[in-house]
């Protein structure tokens, strides 16, 4: 954990802002308090390793993602305007720059990159990657990349035209298709870029209301799928991204009930900033911590 306090004037002594790297610490805070009370001692995520690096003083360190044996550096490196913004020179030699200088080796990327993501555009993210990968060891690079949750506006990722929905189908379509991309046989991290079923304040809409419900694809399809995929080795692990409290503590569950049937997420990848924190600090702090998800 980061902690991060802001001094006040007078009477309010600091406000503590909780920076959640990880699941191993809990403290309860006080706000606007010159006293805090420490209900169990502060442990940071376990540092595996730590190599020494040209531009970072005291080297970059790497944990493991959640419970997964994925040993990552804490940097993950973006790569959603890469295609765009950032084309393919750029964007390799950024690549080769944040391996070589800063001791990354943990990258992301997803098959509806760059954005804006558009038909004309699709995929050359990916292409990007590729192309660094062509000049690294494969087991030098953590590979994440994020299969499309459900939309009625995006209809140019699937073969036939289909808007993009989180079923057996399209997930074992996406994963191919990223494969192919990325000139590699198999993902490190798969995530589900956001749900399937509708959840409220997605991307700016409305808080959830249970009169907007829509039908789903079951859970139980999403991480049978994931299953097939990590037992046929073409991926190593799974994980989610935008999600909620109920949708993390959903698959978890379904996961640790049959481990035989259904693939456990081993990380979430959410919006979380000093100006966007509510969200996760309200609900999946506390059911990430416990259910161990990075």
């Amino acid at each position: 954990m980061l902690l991060l306090a802001l001094l006040l004037p007078k009477k309010s002594s600091w406000i503590a802002l909780l920076i959640w790297i990880g699941h191993k610490a809990v403290i309860q805070v006080t706000a606007f308090s010159s006293t805090s009370e420490k209900r169990s001692s502060v442990v940071a995520t376990a540092v595996i390793a730590n190599n020494a690096v040209p531009n970072l003083k005291n080297g970059m360190d790497y944990v493991n993602l959640g419970t997964s044996d994925l040993l990552v550096s804490k940097v993950c490196m973006g790569t959603m305007m890469f295609g765009n913004q950032v084309m393919v020179d750029e964007g390799v030699k950024q690549l080769n720059t944040a391996w070589d200088e800063y001791g990354i080796n943990f990258l992301d990327t997803a098959e509806m990159y760059p954005v804006p993501s558009k038909s004309e555009t699709t995929g050359k993210t990916d292409e990007t990657v590729a192309a660094f990968l062509k000049g690294r060891k494969r087991e030098d690079v953590i590979l994440a990349t994020k299969v499309s949750g459900r939309s009625e506006r995006v209809t140019w990722l699937r073969k036939d035209g289909s808007t993009t929905r989180v079923n057996r189908a399209q997930i074992l379509e996406s994963v191919e298709a990223s494969l192919k991309r990325l000139g590699t046989d198999y993902i490190d991290l798969l995530q589900i870029h956001w749900p399937d079923r509708y959840v409220g304040g997605m991307f700016g809409s409305p808080d959830f209301s249970p009169s907007k419900l829509w039908d789903s694809t079951p859970f139980e399809e999403q991480l049978s799928t994931m299953k097939e995929l990590i037992d046929a080795g073409k991926v190593r692990h799974i994980g989610v991204s935008n999600e909620t409290p109920f949708g993390v503590c959903s698959m978890v569950e379904l996961a640790n009930r049959h481990p035989e049937l259904y693939a456990k997420i081993v990380s979430i990848q959410n919006s979380y900033s000093l100006v966007v924190r509510k969200d996760f600090e309200a609900g999946l702090s506390e059911c990430c911590f416990m259910h161990k998800v990075g």
